[in-house]
């Protein structure tokens, strides 16, 4: 997530916004009360390709069947029309407190995007959506010690809460000046490798996509994050919740569903993410989380209340990403002073003991132990 921040956030700096309130934004929830989600269709996949300011993602998260952890990811970036840039970020997370994490983050040139707006191309890289809408296939010989070649087909179908998935922010809604949203593939099988100069590294297993699309300056949208991905041997849990900045209320908008094979079991926006227990961070004084609880509530499509939760001890943070440390410094202090932004990127996968999601649909329990992926930003007080 956090190159796009650092792009924006520095293309942006000192940029703080009036207190409009919560009038001023229309959350995703007024369209999930009379429907809690959609399915998504081929054409929703489609990039937007805004031409003023926006940050639109395509990020694929991997978990392989032998225990590994992965990222891959395209950014499309405009900065109020005037500069557009795309980027490839690839990650593999080491797990074991001792392993380096292998980061390749690169600028790309010459992008283009396929006739219908669901493929991507650049050089040396490409992102593609089957004819059929159902897998993805992701190549990148940007960086030598990361070439990628993935492949993700989704074993669940794909979803949006509400109509089209969007929050809107300004003063006139009719005619909103920013935009929030999430499509999700919460259930995929993955294959494929990433090759380091290690060597292949197998990616075979589950997967989980997201395509992204904020219409206005990121740290306008959101002044906080906390996302999960938990794949389970049956089930997929999957959130994204972000609350604004003052400016528009502080509001708290949450996005997430629950799947198996074949079925979204449910999706909406009654769902909650609690950092239960946190620490503070000694080097910039943002509560870390180290205690988290995921909360769903939704119905199956024949009216059956569904419930789910999923809390636990987060162990020892995988990383700490400072988004502002690769901008030069002058650029850093006027952003800190002049905006209040000072953002950074907590990630966990705890390994020693593995959370388990527990799952009611009516009558029917279920109680799953899987591996999550988990994110918790902050941007702005």
């Amino acid at each position: 997530m956090f190159k796009w921040m650092q792009q924006a956030v520095a293309n942006v700096a000192g940029t703080q916004e009036p207190i409009y309130g919560p009038s001023a934004i229309k959350s995703v929830a007024e369209e999930a009360k009379t429907m809690p989600f959609s399915e998504l269709t081929r054409d929703d996949l489609k990039w937007q390709v805004m031409d003023s300011t926006c940050v639109e993602t395509q990020s694929f998260y991997f978990m392989s069947d032998d225990g590994k952890l992965g990222f891959a990811q395209v950014i499309y970036s405009n900065v109020a029309g005037i500069r557009t840039t795309c980027q490839f970020n690839c990650k593999i997370f080491g797990l074991d407190g001792k392993t380096e994490h292998l980061w390749c983050s690169t600028q790309l040139h010459n992008h283009e995007f396929s006739e219908d707006k669901t493929s991507f191309y650049a050089n040396d890289c490409a992102l593609e959506l089957s004819a059929n809408g159902t897998t993805y296939t992701i190549k990148s010989m940007n960086d030598d010690r990361a070439i990628v070649n993935l492949t993700v087909r989704r074993t669940a179908p794909g979803f949006q809460v509400g109509k089209t998935g969007k929050t809107l922010f300004g003063t006139d809604l009719d005619h909103p000046w920013g935009s929030m949203r999430h499509a999700f593939w919460p259930r995929c099988a993955a294959e494929g490798t990433i090759t380091t100069k290690d060597g292949p590294v197998d990616f075979k297993g589950r997967a989980f996509f997201v395509h992204a699309l904020q219409g206005m300056k990121p740290h306008h949208a959101a002044a906080r994050w906390t996302f999960c991905d938990f794949q389970g041997p049956t089930h997929s849990a999957v959130m994204m919740q972000y609350t604004t900045p003052p400016s528009y209320g502080s509001t708290t908008v949450n996005v997430g569903g629950i799947a198996k094979d074949g079925e979204i079991i449910a999706a909406g926006v009654l769902n909650s993410a609690t950092h239960v227990e946190t620490k503070g961070d000694s080097e910039n004084d943002w509560p870390e989380p180290t205690v988290v609880k995921f909360v769903w509530s939704g119905t199956t499509k024949d009216g059956k209340q569904v419930d789910a939760v999923l809390e636990g001890g987060l162990e020892n943070k995988l990383d700490r990403i400072d988004v502002m440390a690769e901008v030069p410094g002058f650029v850093k202090n006027i952003v800190a002073a002049a905006a209040g932004t000072k953002p950074y990127i907590y990630q966990y996968s705890p390994q020693a003991k593995k959370l388990t999601l527990k799952l009611k649909i009516g009558d029917q329990e279920v109680t799953e132990e899987g591996n999550l992926f988990s994110e918790a930003t902050f941007i702005s007080e």
